[in-house]
């Protein structure tokens, strides 16, 4: 256990099984006096092969001192598991932290999520698909997968399309899906925009329009979808910054702000 500003952060607990081992996430709790009420589950990013739970430490503290409970999880990564592996994970973390709500003083209606780059793509695809079978996983019983709204920040959203831009990108989509018709059918049953519809949970967006590993149009083209269903989605394009700008702490403190005023009209 370790405290930062007073945001104490519970490391390494376990949330579920997957693959014969623990599953691990770190839970960032609030100051007392700020709690709040609400949580977040943060997805990290890496291309699905890459990354830690934390790699969002920064947005867990940030968002902690303002009373959001966070909880930065992990997932199995390619290849130690292959689709839909990641996102049978989320979902339980998510799971998790509903059935131990009370424990954490949460209110268990009151969850949102946040992912960055993979973790974004993870994040809008659990927001789209509650209660859908090919996605849910070793369900509790009785324990919802909705989330109150969705955050995301440069996603990929057509996995068809964004994972066949470059050679690598379509071993990656091979990888994760296999190869053929049949891959290319679960690939589009596993990007965020073909879940656009209404009912989808508010969402921000936020991208830089100098992305070249998810270009920036990832963004608006779910954006639009969302819009055109009726959802509550906000986008934010950030002129001339590239992937993962929000390594630069202003840029970070940034997206939080962004994010602060974006939970607290919905969460």
């Amino acid at each position: 256990m370790t405290t930062t500003a007073r945001v104490t952060v519970e490391e390494g607990v376990v949330f579920g099984q997957g693959g014969g081992r623990d599953l691990l996430c770190d839970v960032y709790v609030p100051p007392e006096e700020k709690r709040n009420g609400a949580a977040i589950l943060l997805l990290h990013g890496g291309s699905w092969i890459a990354g830690d739970r934390t790699q969002l430490r920064g947005y867990g503290i940030l968002l902690g001192r303002e009373g959001y409970l966070c909880v930065a999880s992990e997932y199995r990564l390619l290849p130690e598991a292959n689709w839909p592996a990641q996102i049978h994970d989320a979902k339980a973390a998510l799971r998790w932290l509903r059935k131990n709500a009370a424990m954490w003083g949460v209110d268990p209606d009151r969850i949102a999520v946040e992912g960055n780059s993979a973790g974004g793509h993870l994040a809008l695809l659990l927001a789209g698909t509650q209660g859908l079978e090919e996605f849910a996983g070793e369900t509790d019983d009785g324990v919802s997968d909705a989330v109150k709204a969705v955050m995301a920040v440069y996603p990929p959203t057509v996995l068809t399309e964004t994972t066949r831009a470059t050679s690598e990108g379509r071993q990656l989509l091979i990888a994760m899906f296999g190869e053929g018709a049949a891959g290319e059918a679960v690939a589009e049953l596993a990007s965020p925009i073909t879940h656009a519809k209404p009912g989808f949970p508010p969402t921000l967006l936020i991208s830089g329009t100098n992305d070249i590993v998810v270009p920036h149009e990832s963004s608006v083209r779910m954006y639009e979808a969302l819009a055109a269903a009726g959802v509550h989605v906000d986008l934010h394009l950030i002129a001339e910054q590239p992937h993962a700008f929000d390594m630069q702490p202003a840029f970070g403190r940034l997206n939080v702000q962004e994010m602060l005023l974006f939970l607290s009209r919905y969460v």
